[in-house]
């Protein structure tokens, strides 16, 4: 394959040729170079020089220099790689602590000095400025290179962080920019190879004498082996030099410090999670998404907005592949390991438990970004085969991620015919696919197919090309443009993102334009496999599910790298970017333009982008298991939606949405639009919304049809007839009902936003705003959502100050009786606010439609609601003001206010009764009628609550008559046992005595056997009748006064009265005898004083309570404490 195409500067570091012609311009403007520099420059790149040295028996001193000179690295941007690969700046801080930018501080301020190039090994000193009140620091670095990489660096900071400190890119970029002002030596060995005996023996012993605290111990140590005639030194030719580069089988690759990533990656987990520990760990991995370009990274369309901080995953990875760095893979290789030995791995499987979405998104990367590394185009043989070997070794570890979901492995294969299949495919039970298995299934695929070649190689490969490469299988449509068939879908994209990722984009856009050709000709044979059977299909009104794997939220996201692929090479891009792109605080809108496509006449990898998008985002597909799977579909489908919604709509785009429109429509069981769906696919709602508001300008017609059929719910609509509610209505969803469909509550949501965004466009249309509303009446089963969408069209249809939409308005009306009918068998505690709602969208549209809620509330409210809310609302003063009603408007209201309270108060009359008799207070006939009510519900068992409740309103409207009947009825109900002095009617009881006495003495009379009857507790008696002593009785029935002289005690009607009294004092001593402890002698003695104080009342009272007493001796003698607290108290 042919290298990658040459990438443009991406950043604050310029580019190697910015610094070669940088280089040229200092030797002299327009001069061309010298062939000694273009030769030398191209032997540092890729020779060793011990291979040099191999090659030619002497190289002239001129051309070493030379060679060692352009060995040095020329691009700053893999300097800031790998100075910035452990750092992620926090918000605010943007690039200061980035170590690639603070070296760049440090050297435009002077700080690097005595900087030394001997052969292939770079020495400076850096001085960095203190803190407050601390000295200047001195630091002196040490690094050594080969073929324009460095391989090792040193510092005096003892750096500890992933890669390359402050003081390294200091030094490394004085050399790059200012590499005429170095001292070059060549390597050391070629200084000591021009000295006689006596300067060797000085320049050692004045080596040793500068150093001789560090070296003597060595150098003696070296100096005795030497001498030693048979040691290992003196078998060796020659002597290692540290300043001549590496040897030729010496690997070439940039300094790694492996133990330090372990270390790190180590550090991480054991401080509790995959992100947040460490903010330079969760840098390495954001970068990985930025270098392979396949996964939203900086220098994908729709990357502005920068993935969230948990999914860093190895961003560098990328970035180093696509550089052909080959420690990109090594890097991933150690984090992968570092990341299977967390020990939460194992707990998490022994306790059953799954990961958090965080670190499950993490694994997820993890296997797409193994299928790229494994899938390499230009990767050795040897290479892969080690790859695979680890994978396998991790993939059968029992600690390895699943991959969660029901995504074929072995899925169908683009092929031009696809018709229906009988039943989604079911894997084998008991199969185990881990994350890498996508990855072990990579590196089994390659690249030589002569057909794929010729698709990577040409942007004009047609038929005439093609020879005798596809055999039997089809690899041109009926236009001459390629295809690419035979492998799943998601594989094929698997390819683009690798080569993309590998630095290819040409040939990833070529084979993209064969893959979007490939889905065309499958649409089409799908369409007419639709024709043939949809007669059938539509009489049955159901189907099978046609894809066994959905393509948005596949692990290996296809449709995002085909839409991402396509879009890049249309891309309006400024040269310069901050070192951080995704951390810039304002995101700059990405701009596009339509790049034709070679060999397709009026076509645009832009339109293909959006026809591509609209195909993945239309397709009917299963939702697939598990809860991290179902939320990776809504969060995949929200991304591409994203990068939709930053395209700016032309003319051509617009044709394409229509015809992508009408084709979703016409998909049959192929599209999620189409007319048949099956059960469990995935709802259209939010691709619907995002098409209905781009479509609604350009062709409304389309745009409410299409979104129309996308308000299904199919797994809904299969449970519950249209229409019906809920079982449980406050629910969106029931987790014993559907225990797959952990993400229905959201759909259900996306599915009211759909609905909302259709009623609001078709405001003031009554032909679409009817058709709205019978749609969300069949397909939205959530009261909840139903009555936010009824408040969303109430406030769009009469907003303040201008004339309310009245369409609008009864369908606002009529979508909230909908949810009252719904919710009414289950109480919720937004009912209130519900119903009053209700009201005041009837007020707005006008009296008619709040007195028919009033007429029908037996279908729409409880007895309760409809009195206390409904009829109340309904006729206050500001409801009334609201209406602008004139007089026999106003009294037509009231009546049917009347007719609903006392509908109410039959119906439900504990509860309703005093709301009805207050409504119909100034309607003599409708207030007779529910006093009636109230009278007919005692005999029918209403409570004595209620009744006295309803008493007491009687005496305070001045019906003290009717007030003293509902107190006996109310008492006739009552009963109050001997310990009950507490009880909740005691107050109730004394108010009706104290009417009663009001009334006049034949009342008390009548009462009296009432409550002999209904109080049984002595100390309530005793102050009953202490209350009736005490005046005279009111007004009799007749209105004649009475003798002013009170009531004695002893005389009719009272004395019946006493006698209960002493009767249940006596009753309630012996029960409280039998069981009485030491702890309640007091009390029981000043009960027995209460006790004297009524029988006192009696002529006889004296002697019937020493009687009483002396019964009591006798009875409970064996009491002794107590009776002698009795004898000392009473005698």
């Amino acid at each position: 394959m042919d290298p990658p195409a040459a990438k443009r500067s991406r950043g604050g570091p310029s580019g190697p040729e910015e610094r070669d012609a940088r280089a040229g311009a200092a030797r002299g403007r327009g001069r061309p170079e010298a062939l000694l520099d273009l030769s030398a420059k191209r032997v540092a790149e890729s020779w060793a020089f011990e291979q040099v040295e191999e090659r030619l028996s002497r190289v002239p001193e001129p051309v070493q220099k030379r060679i060692v000179f352009w060995s040095f690295p020329r691009s700053e941007r893999e300097i800031c790689m790998y100075s910035s690969l452990g750092y992620q700046p926090l918000e605010g801080e943007h690039d200061a602590r980035v170590p690639f930018t603070r070296g760049l501080h440090l050297l435009q301020s002077g700080a690097v000095d005595r900087v030394l190039q001997v052969g292939f090994h770079l020495s400076g000193n850096v001085r960095e400025p203190g803190g407050p009140g601390e000295p200047e620091r001195l630091y002196h670095i040490s690094i050594s290179f080969d073929r324009c990489k460095i391989t090792s660096v040193s510092c005096g900071c003892d750096n500890r962080d992933l890669f390359y400190c402050a003081h390294v890119v200091a030094l490394s970029l004085y050399r790059i920019r200012h590499a005429r002002q170095v001292e070059l030596r060549l390597p050391i060995s070629e200084t000591l190879s021009q000295m006689n005996r006596d300067q060797l023996q000085k320049f050692v012993q004045y080596l040793i004498s500068a150093h001789h605290t560090e070296v003597l111990p060595t150098a003696q140590r070296l100096a005795d082996e030497i001498l030693l005639l048979g040691s290992e030194i003196n078998l060796v030719h020659g002597a290692p030099d540290p300043t001549a580069g590496a040897g030729i089988e010496d690997a070439n690759c940039w300094h790694l410090d492996e133990e330090q990533i372990q270390e790190q990656v180590k550090q991480l987990l054991s401080n509790g999670g995959y992100y947040g520990a460490s903010q330079q760990l969760r840098s390495m991995f954001s970068k990985v998404l930025r270098g392979l370009g396949g996964h939203r990274g900086s220098g994908d369309p729709g990357a502005d907005t920068p993935p969230p901080p948990h999914l860093h995953i190895p961003a560098q990875v990328r970035e180093m592949l696509r550089m052909q760095d080959s420690n990109g893979a090594r890097m991933l290789i150690l984090m992968t390991e570092q990341f299977l030995q967390d020990p939460r791995l194992a707990l998490w499987r022994q306790q059953g438990a799954g990961m958090t979405d965080k670190c499950r998104q993490l694994w997820d990367e993890l296997g797409a970004l193994w299928v790229c590394v494994v899938l390499s185009p230009h990767c050795k043989p040897e290479e892969r085969a080690g790859w695979l070997q680890l994978l396998c070794k991790w993939d059968k570890l029992e600690v390895c991620p699943l991959e969660e979901g029901n995504y074929a492995f072995d899925g169908p294969s683009l092929q031009p015919t696809v018709a229906p299949s009988s039943g989604p495919e079911v894997e084998a039970a008991g199969s185990r696919h881990t994350v890498f298995s996508r990855a072990l299934q990579a590196g089994e695929l390659h690249w030589n197919d002569a057909h794929l070649q010729r698709i990577l190689a040409s942007d004009t490969y047609g038929p005439s090309l093609k020879g005798n490469v596809g055999g039997d299988k089809l690899t041109f449509d009926s236009q001459g443009r390629p295809l690419w068939l035979g492998e799943p879908f998601p594989t094929a994209c698997a390819r683009v993102d690798t080569l993309r990722a590998h630095g290819y984009p040409r040939q990833a856009l070529r084979l993209a334009g064969a893959m979007v050709n490939t889905l065309r000709l499958q649409r089409r044979h799908q369409l007419e496999s639709y024709k043939q059977q949809k007669k059938e299909l539509l009489q049955k009104g159901s189907t099978c599910i046609t894809n066994t794997e959905g393509w948005v939220g596949h692990p290996l996201d296809p449709i995002g790298c085909l839409c991402r692929a396509l879009l890049e090479a249309c891309r309006l891009e400024e040269e310069t970017l901050s070192l951080y792109p995704d951390e810039g605080s304002e995101k700059r809108k990405v701009a596009y333009q339509h790049v034709p496509v070679p060999g397709s006449p009026g076509e645009s990898y832009f339109a293909m982008a959006l026809e591509v998008a609209l195909l993945g985002l239309g397709q009917q597909r299963a939702l697939p298991e598990g809860l991290y799977a179902q939320d990776k579909v809504v969060r995949n489908e929200e991304q591409l939606l994203a990068l939709l919604e930053e395209v700016e709509l032309d003319e051509r785009l617009v044709q394409v949405l229509r015809k992508q429109a009408g084709l979703l429509l016409e998909g049959g069981p192929f599209s999620g639009f189409g007319e048949v769906l099956f059960r469990e696919s995935v709802p259209m709602h939010t691709c619907a919304r995002y098409l209905f508001t781009a479509l609604l300008p350009h062709d409304p017609d389309l745009a409410y049809r299409l979104a129309l059929r996308a308000m299904r719910l199919p797994v809904l609509e299969s449970t519950f007839p249209a229409g019906e509610p809920h079982p449980n209505p406050l629910e969106s969803i029931m987790s014993n009902r559907f225990p797959r469909w952990f993400i229905l509550g959201h759909l259900e949501t996306r599915q009211c936003e759909l609905a909302s965004a259709m009623l609001m466009a078709a405001k003031g249309d009554p032909k679409w705003l009817h058709a709205v509303l019978g749609s969300v009446q069949q397909n939205i089963h959530s009261p909840a959502l139903l009555f936010k969408l009824a408040q969303d069209a109430c406030k769009t249809a009469a907003p303040a100050s201008v004339p309310p939409d009245t369409t609008l308005l009864g369908i606002a009306l009529e979508l909230g009786l909908q949810v009252m009918r719904m919710t009414l068998n289950t109480m919720t505690w937004r009912r209130r606010e519900m119903v009053r709602w209700l009201v005041t969208c009837a007020t707005e549209i006008g009296p008619q439609a709040l007195m028919n809620i009033m007429q029908n509330w037996y279908s729409l409210f409880t007895p309760v609601e409809a009195a206390t809310i409904v009829a109340v609302t309904g006729t206050t003063h500001a409801t009334l003001l609201r209406l602008q009603l004139d007089g026999p408007q106003r009294e037509e209201l009231w009546a049917c206010t009347r007719t609903l309270a006392l509908q109410c108060a039959m119906k439900d009359p504990q509860n309703c009764a005093l709301p009805a008799l207050t409504l119909c207070e100034k309607n003599q006939a409708a207030f007779e009628a529910a006093y009636q009510i109230v009278l007919d519900a005692a005999a029918g068992g209403l409570g004595h609550a209620h009744l006295f409740t309803v008493a007491r309103y009687m005496e305070h409207r001045g019906l003290p008559l009717r007030a003293y009947k509902l107190a006996t009825l109310a008492l006739a109900q009552l009963s109050i046992a001997f310990n009950q002095d507490s009880h909740p009617a005691v107050n109730d009881v004394l108010w009706a005595c104290s009417l009663s006495h009001s009334l006049g003495r034949h009342e008390l009379s009548a009462i009296v056997p009432l409550i002999i009857r209904s109080v049984h507790c002595a100390p309530m008696l005793s102050d009953i009748l202490r209350r009736w002593t005490l005046s005279a009785p009111g007004l009799g029935p007749l209105g004649a006064r009475r003798a002013a002289k009170p009531l004695g005690a002893d005389r009719a009607p009272l004395c019946q009265l006493l006698e209960a009294a002493v009767a249940a004092y006596i009753t309630t001593s012996h029960s409280r005898l039998t069981h009485i402890s030491p702890r309640h002698y007091g009390d029981f003695i000043e009960f027995l004083g209460k006790a004297r104080e009524t029988f006192l009342l009696a002529p006889d009272g004296h002697l019937q309570f020493s009687q009483f007493l002396e019964n009591l001796k006798q009875t409970y003698k064996g009491k002794k404490k107590l009776m002698l607290l009795v004898r000392e108290r009473f005698g």
